[in-house]
């Protein structure tokens, strides 16, 4: 496989400041916003723009971490059952305005299954999608409201998020699979 490499360590800076100033801008301030993060980089990205609200704006977000395990559509014909991992809500979401953010938008799959989850928690005012990339390939009729960036790809690709957190290093790379191999849907 070829990586190639389309968001440095400052890109993702710089479009998670980006981000976190249009949440704000957005819900005119952040009295009723919670972050859910999506597992695995989905819960580091989620901290990383509250802490940039939380430098500008001197607001403490409630973060929490959703597992969608459970709620995918095609956990039935899994060879092998998903690993679950924990899912923390940190507050009750009904009410709130509840952001998930996730690393990338694929095909919109993880995203309805989110949705499911969150709605087991409460009846949120509303529920907003942040991501760092959309890559295209939409299933289902979902949008993300905040995008760090758009970045068209063919099925035969797949983008790799690795944030310091979880791989050691910040970037986002486009990973050309070799033969017949299928990209993993996200």
């Amino acid at each position: 496989m070829s990586d190639k490499v389309v968001l440095t360590d400052e890109d993702i800076r710089r479009v998670l400041t980006r981000i976190a100033h249009e949440i704000v801008e957005r819900n005119h301030g952040c009295d009723s916003i919670v972050f859910i993060g999506l597992h695995t980089r989905g819960v580091p990205l989620a901290k990383r723009i509250a802490s940039n609200i939380k430098g500008f704006e001197k607001a403490d977000i409630p973060i929490g971490a959703l597992d969608i395990s459970l709620y995918r559509d095609d956990v039935s014909s899994l060879t092998e059952q998903p690993a679950v991992r924990p899912t923390i809500i940190p507050t009750d979401v009904s009410g709130k305005c509840v952001i998930l953010v996730d690393d990338v938008l694929y095909t919109g799959r993880s995203i309805r299954a989110a949705m499911d989850a969150v709605i087991d928690f409460g009846r949120p005012r509303s529920i907003q999608l942040a991501v760092l990339v959309d890559r295209g390939h939409r299933e289902l009729p979902i949008r993300a409201d905040y995008v760090g960036k758009n970045m068209p790809t063919s099925n035969h690709e797949e983008v790799e998020v690795r944030l310091k957190e979880t791989d050691g290093r910040d970037e986002v790379a486009i990973v050309k699979a070799m033969g017949e191999r299928q990209p993993t849907a996200r």
